[in-house]
């Protein structure tokens, strides 16, 4: 029997695929608990239309990654952070401050846990920050950390 997953079902696929089980399995199991839809044409039309509009979506994310990427990694954002008499930083500067940083100088939101910094800030000067916009979209931005 051939069927339209509506959920993902161990050992036999994820949402969306379409397999062929056991007329038993298909019919006492996956249909009763609304885990598939038997594979009919319209079903399988729907199933199709929904994979490409999910495909669509998928591209337009990645694209939207790339044009973003592009732009942060022409600017740097500076962080004020308040220093002591040794030199030596009150706190420390990670992701959400420079999240912070984006938001306030070009009302861009990105999420704090998508940004790091590669390598400890321990006075001012210039970092450089990783962010993963997207599965295959990372760029790398620079930071300044000056003195409130």
């Amino acid at each position: 029997m051939k069927v339209i997953l509506q959920e993902d079902v161990k050992k036999v696929g994820a949402k969306g695929d379409i397999v062929e089980v056991a007329d038993g399995y298909g019919r006492n199991y996956l249909l009763p608990r609304k885990l598939a839809v038997e594979a009919n044409v319209a079903n399988l039309h729907t199933a199709k239309t929904n994979a490409e509009n999910k495909a669509r979506r998928a591209q337009q994310e990645a694209d939207e990654a790339k044009l973003l990427g592009a732009q942060l990694e022409k600017i740097s954002v500076r962080i004020p952070i308040k220093i002591g008499k040794d030199g030596k930083l009150f706190g420390s500067v990670g992701g959400g401050d420079v999240a912070k940083a984006l938001k306030k100088d070009r009302n861009l939101n990105i999420d704090k846990r998508k940004i790091s910094i590669s390598e400890e800030v321990t006075g001012i000067g210039t970092y450089e920050a990783v962010i993963k916009l997207h599965a295959e979209t990372v760029i790398k931005m620079k930071v300044e950390v000056v003195e409130a």
